[in-house]
């Protein structure tokens, strides 16, 4: 069969979830697994890290410009893990036949870390599930990247065996700092896999970790696209020698605003043992004692798409909403996914000194949010609750107090 055909088998095999934004030379792909076209190629990882949560394997397949769009949740994902595996098939238009630009997706297994999977006609079954295997063990998203040569080549059909295994996500005890920390752990025992796996036997397999000359059977084969595997056969592994970094070594924690005006709605949330997804800005705090009801946080408007296939609560700000989860929240309604998003709505960006930022509600009007004022118990009591289908956003009004500091509390006094 031809390899596109093989792929989608061997992908819908390997996977529960399929995501795609469309595009040469990996729309077949796409089809043939029925993969969920969503607004785009970051909403889709999003998603795909959201059904992780929920222990299911996902892919998502998008063309190498789509890549692009996904590297803010890509490196967070490898620092703050996952549970199930999430892979994504990435097709490189080298010879810049459909697209407006090439690319090689390989160079994003360095930027963030993850590992990558080059298989030919031979080995294509087993780097698929490969990739979701060291997905879940190293806790972080794999990329497989395929070239039109082998999607148009003959490919005999792939059976797999699936291995699901357990991910993780990182320790709550971890500061952010011993999160990148214990993830350079990981990616230093990415390395000896890596270099080690039967897969590289006749020839590069998994192009990162890279191997090193003496891995390669006779001599480094012509690459397609760049010369990556050339120009990183000498790269080392991180260095490990550093303990990560925790609460109690640290001596302390950080949390809201002792006068922050989203105390009673974090207290409802926490009362009802509402797990909820965090974004970046003031609501990852969310994570840390005394609250610790983030399950998870993957990035700056990354929070509404994951708690969709995820928790189903999203704990977002207003700026982070406009930034990049206005798109996640279109798609979400569109698809009717049930989920219930808390925007804490201040008017300004809270982690990076206070900046002001436009009143959200004329542009989400659309999503007939329902409007609280922070301070109003009752108010927010009515609002806090699952949806019984669909989604469902609540919109949480509060001026922040003038010159407000995070709190710094002691760890003993947690």
């Amino acid at each position: 069969m031809r390899g596109a055909k093989a792929l989608a088998s061997a992908v819908s095999q390997a996977a529960d979830r399929f995501y795609t934004v469309p595009g040469y030379p990996v729309s077949e792909v796409a089809a043939l697994t029925g993969a969920v076209i969503t607004v785009n190629e970051k909403v889709a990882l999003e998603y795909a890290l959201g059904d992780s949560l929920s222990g299911r394997r996902a892919a998502v397949i998008v063309k190498h410009v789509g890549l692009n769009a996904c590297v803010d949740p890509l490196v967070h994902a490898t620092a703050q893990g996952l549970r199930a595996g999430v892979v994504i098939v990435v097709g490189d238009d080298i010879h810049v036949s459909g697209s407006d630009v090439g690319g090689d997706s390989r160079y994003y297994g360095e930027v963030s870390w993850a590992p990558v999977f080059e298989p030919d006609s031979e080995t294509l079954g087993p780097a698929v599930e490969a990739a979701f295997e060291a997905s879940e063990t190293f806790a972080r998203v794999a990329i497989l990247r395929v070239t039109p040569d082998l999607l148009e080549a003959d490919v005999s059909e792939p059976f797999i065996q699936r291995n699901d295994l357990e991910g993780s996500l990182a320790d709550p005890d971890l500061t952010m700092a011993g999160r990148a920390e214990a993830a350079d752990r990981r990616t230093a025992a990415m390395f000896a896999w890596a270099r080690s796996s039967p897969l590289n036997r006749f020839r590069p397999v998994i192009a990162y970790p890279p191997p090193t000359d003496a891995d390669v059977p006779a001599s480094f084969p012509e690459e397609r696209g760049r010369p990556f595997l050339r120009e990183h056969r000498l790269l080392a592994p991180p260095d490990v020698r550093v303990e990560p970094q925790r609460f109690s070594s640290r001596g302390f924690s950080r949390t809201f605003c002792r006068d922050c005006p989203f105390h009673p709605a974090l207290r409802i949330l926490q009362e009802r043992g509402m797990r909820v997804v965090c974004d970046a800005g003031c609501s990852i705090l969310a994570m840390n004692p005394p609250y610790r009801i983030g399950v998870a946080t993957y990035g700056l408007g990354s929070s509404i798409a994951v708690a969709a296939t995820g928790p189903g609560v999203a704990l977002v700000g207003d700026y982070a909403l406009l930034h990049s989860g206005l798109n996640a929240l279109i798609d979400v309604y569109e698809s009717g996914l049930p989920l219930l998003c808390i925007v804490f709505a201040n008017r300004r960006m809270g982690m990076t000194g206070g900046h002001p930022i436009p009143e959200i509600l004329r542009y989400i009007a659309w999503a007939e949010p329902v409007v609280c004022a922070a301070d109003d118990a009752t108010a927010l009591r009515r609002a806090l609750v699952l949806p019984e289908d669909g989604p469902r956003t609540v919109v949480i009004e509060g001026v922040c107090p003038e010159g407000g500091r995070h709190v710094t509390m002691e760890y003993r006094d947690l």
